[in-house]
């Protein structure tokens, strides 16, 4: 049967068996996200990255911004628009995967933020319970304020959560450290074993990990009034075809 819907938790699983990505070598595929804008607002738009970014609210410098037909995949940028092409958070659960490490990818929500710490998700989307990105959802209503976190420190954001087992905390922090030292950025916290991470309890023997939302440029950029389409975990691309902020 075709055309089966598919839960998140098993998209990303999907997503994850086909990732190449190589942090040390900083080489394969990696999992994206395109968002369109219109093409007037690039200028704009390349502001409110570069604030995203200085204020540590997404995965780093890595951008695309690609102009109107520009295709990735099976998607066509259409006329008038512009895409912004990025890195989606996810990414994270794929290489831990291929490490071996036993991971539970839990969900997508909004955190609040406050004096710039991460206090607690304030609502969740768990990846077993739907068919849409939660965090797409959640910038699609409005409900985040990525823009008063970045100037006065305190707000709502959006992020993601996934478990691991603790007896693989040494790979895990291998893999944060690789991304790291790449550029890849974006940990929100890190819990320890048996504890609930940011008011989300996790399993038993497990740690809990928070990233930022690889589309909170896209909120920002919408919470301003322009007019945006998140396309979340659209598929895979070669790193290579990432640019840096500093190249626009």
């Amino acid at each position: 049967m075709t055309g089966q819907l598919k839960f998140i938790n098993n998209r990303i699983e999907e997503n994850a068996l086909k990732v190449t990505y190589d942090p040390t070598e900083n080489t394969g595929k990696v999992i994206y996200n395109i968002s369109l804008i219109k093409s007037e607002d690039l200028d704009y738009a390349i502001d409110i990255y570069n604030e995203v970014f200085h204020a540590g609210l997404c995965l780093g410098d890595r951008v695309r911004f690609a102009e109107s037909g520009n295709t990735f995949g099976d998607y066509t940028i259409p006329d008038g628009h512009t895409g912004i092409i990025t890195i989606c958070s996810l990414t994270l659960d794929a290489l831990l995967y291929r490490k071996g490490v036993p991971l539970n990818p839990i969900g997508g929500g909004l955190v609040e933020v406050i004096d710039m710490t991460p206090r607690r998700f304030t609502a969740m989307i768990r990846y077993e319970s739907t068919t849409i990105d939660p965090i797409s959802v959640m910038i699609s209503h409005g409900s985040t304020s990525v823009q008063e976190v970045i100037h006065n420190g305190n707000g709502t954001i959006t992020a993601n959560l996934r478990e691991c087992h603790m007896e693989a905390e040494s790979g895990i922090f291998g893999v944060l450290d690789d991304l790291n030292d790449n550029g890849i950025t974006g940990v929100l916290d890190i819990g320890v074993p048996n504890t609930a991470l940011l008011g989300v309890p996790v399993t038993p023997n497990y740690i809990g990990i928070a990233m930022v939302g690889g589309t909170n440029p896209a909120a920002a950029i919408m919470e301003t009034g322009r007019w945006v389409e998140i396309n979340s975990m659209k598929g895979l691309i070669d790193i290579s075809e990432f640019g840096y902020l500093s190249d626009y």
